[in-house]
């Protein structure tokens, strides 16, 4: 009886154990399929606003066009900017020391800023020093001086603390790599950039930045580091961000450590040249739109077209098990690159290992290629607490890398394993109806094709094609179907119920269907050509420029607009009647809601 009882104990343990490990593929499946069709819908509509607005800079102008101008002028701007006496957090004294970063360190585990004053003057020092930077750095280890490399961070501090924590600060003897994507989507981007720069000052010999496909002025406008500075620095945020994208365009492109170590952010193409590399301009590129826009944007006899291309590639590709080099169609940029790819580039150069960030990978690191690429991801819990751990690689002269893995924890100590998962596979789903419920029309039209009879009702394998058809997200369909859908006692699917619980947040009678489901599909990437309009940061934009926007995006994308549709959009957020729209406020708006989420007025 006891042996049989075991039996059905470890039966049942290892079917829930199964079954979690199931929700945990698909839900860090919806996760980032989702993360990369955000990216494809920004290129589209990236490449619509510059080709109706041909003076957005694509190469070797800025898209701001007073950015390039200004930023001389205010390389002194913090000359200007008294600091008070009532002003609690760390003074800085230039050149750096080991103490002023200790002092950042201990302010930003307490939650103080530091002052705009100082945040300044970091720039521009960190610029001077970026200047004279190679756009590869050589790098050479040794068995007293290992080096430790990290992949992304996107503004976890709390994974840069625990870095440091486990692995030691940066120093003469402690050299580090950080590959890239400091900023954007986590909390405290800034206090990231502020310590990275801090100790680029201190050891400038040692601590060696790579550029990711974040560090761009247009990215962070649409994934958060933008308004983390606005909401942080107020006043002087403008210039801040104008110093930022300065600085950013002279982050060297990657790090070679001796001679057989190839670190870079995304990957390679097999058109990628190091020795074009080294030479290349690399402060031409202040934003890197994506390889389809630059083509479209820039004619094809431009030498600045080459440039951007090497630069995309390197900042957004990812490897495949395949042989060849294809365009990275699920990003929108970039390429996918093969094993045969990897081999030439080895062999062309006398390379021995390649590594590269930019892809969230559960245990925070993976190889492929048999073991000559690997992906290092250090931001842990990136899509939700629990979803993913953090690493770093060390590496010794034998350049056989050595990964240590961690994860911040802050609730998921106090959850069990089934609590942790749960959550994570809610948010998943919650971010997976949302987008289904913005692309409600087309869904409907694919839907009932399949339905002659219209009886509301079709079958699995017709519902779980139509979804694939029109979201493109290569989800396992079937597998969600009993999360996203209802079906009747013959096992049809009532596709209509895939929408039921979820509206628009503000109520849109008035306004023309098509506007309002564009508005809930685009609406981040409105935000960005929004914000690239307000140049003066006060996050208002006239009638005027709003007409223009929406005449824009209805060409495109196949809607037939009317003037008073867009008129009555605008006015509906027009709270105060002086022609001009919050436009915060507006999107906020035009966001889908769970009704049972929903907060009472």
């Amino acid at each position: 009886t006891a042996i049989k009882a075991a039996v059905l104990i470890q039966k049942w343990y290892r079917s829930k154990r199964a079954q979690l490990e199931i929700s945990r593929c698909y839900s860090l499946n919806i996760f980032q399929s989702i993360e990369y069709a955000d990216e494809q819908d920004q290129a589209q509509v990236f490449s619509t606003f510059l080709f109706f607005f041909p003076l957005v800079a694509v190469a070797d102008t800025s898209i701001s066009p007073s950015v390039s101008n200004e930023v001389d002028s205010y390389l002194t701007e913090y000359e200007n900017i008294e600091v008070p006496d009532s002003y609690c957090g760390p003074r800085l004294s230039f050149p750096l020391t080991l103490a002023d970063a200790n002092a950042l360190l201990h302010a930003f585990k307490n939650g103080q800023l530091l002052h705009a004053h100082y945040v300044l003057k970091l720039l521009c020092e960190t610029r001077r020093v970026l200047k004279e930077k190679p756009n590869i750095n050589l790098v050479s280890v040794s068995y007293s001086k290992e080096i430790t490399i990290c992949g992304d961070l996107h503004g976890n501090l709390d994974d840069l603390f625990l870095i440091f924590y486990k692995n030691g600060l940066p120093s003469e003897k402690k050299p580090y790599v950080f590959n890239g994507d400091f900023v954007d989507r986590g909390q405290n981007s800034m206090e990231i950039l502020i310590i990275l720069f801090a100790f680029l000052l201190i050891y400038p010999n040692d601590v060696h930045l790579n550029r990711g496909n974040h560090e761009d002025y247009v990215i962070n406008l649409r994934y958060g580091f933008s308004n983390e500075v606005l909401s942080k620095y107020k006043v002087h945020a403008k210039v801040i961000l104008y110093l930022l994208q300065d600085v950013f365009s002279w982050l060297p492109l990657a790090t070679i450590i001796n001679k057989k170590v190839l670190i870079l952010h995304g990957g390679i193409s097999d058109t990628t040249d190091l020795n074009f590399l080294y030479l290349l301009e690399r402060n031409k590129v202040r934003e890197c739109i994506h390889a389809d826009t630059a083509r479209q944007s820039v004619p094809t006899t431009s030498p600045h077209l080459s440039l951007l291309l090497q630069v995309m590639d390197i900042l957004w590709s990812d490897p495949r098990m395949q042989n060849g080099c294809v365009p990275n169609k699920r990003r929108g940029g970039g390429c996918y690159f093969g094993p045969d790819t990897t081999a030439r580039l080895f062999e062309r150069y006398n390379l021995k290992l390649l590594i590269r960030s930019h892809e969230f990978k559960r245990e925070g690191y993976e190889l492929t290629h048999g073991g000559k690429v690997i992906t290092i991801f250090s931001a842990s819990n990136y899509y939700e607490e629990g979803s993913n751990r953090g690493a770093y690689i060390r590496l010794n002269p034998d350049l056989i890398p050595r990964f240590v893995q961690y994860q911040v924890c802050e609730r998921t100590d106090k959850q069990n394993l089934w609590e942790r998962m749960k959550t994570i596979e809610h948010s998943a789903l919650q971010i997976l109806r949302e987008r289904i419920f913005a692309h409600r029309s087309m869904l409907t039209e694919a839907f009932e094709k399949y339905d002659c009879d219209k009886t509301g009702n079709i079958s699995v394998s017709d519902w779980a094609a139509a979804m694939e058809s029109v979201l493109c997200l290569e989800l396992p369909w079937r597998t969600l179907l009993p999360h996203l859908a209802k079906t009747d006692p013959d096992g049809k699917v009532d596709y209509m119920s895939c929408f039921h619980n979820m509206e628009i947040a503000q109520s849109t009678e008035e306004v023309q269907p098509a506007l309002v489901e564009t508005l809930c599909k685009y609406r981040k990437e409105l935000e960005v050509i929004f914000n690239i309009m307000d140049e003066d940061h006060s996050g208002l934009i006239s009638f005027d420029e709003f007409r223009k926007t929406w005449r824009i995006f209805s060409s495109h994308l196949g809607i037939e607009a009317y003037d008073a549709s867009i008129d009555k959009l605008a006015q509906s957020i027009d709270y105060n009647k002086d022609d001009y729209i919050d436009f915060s406020e507006f999107l906020e708006a035009f966001h889908v809601v769970h009704k049972g989420d929903k907060k009472p007025t």
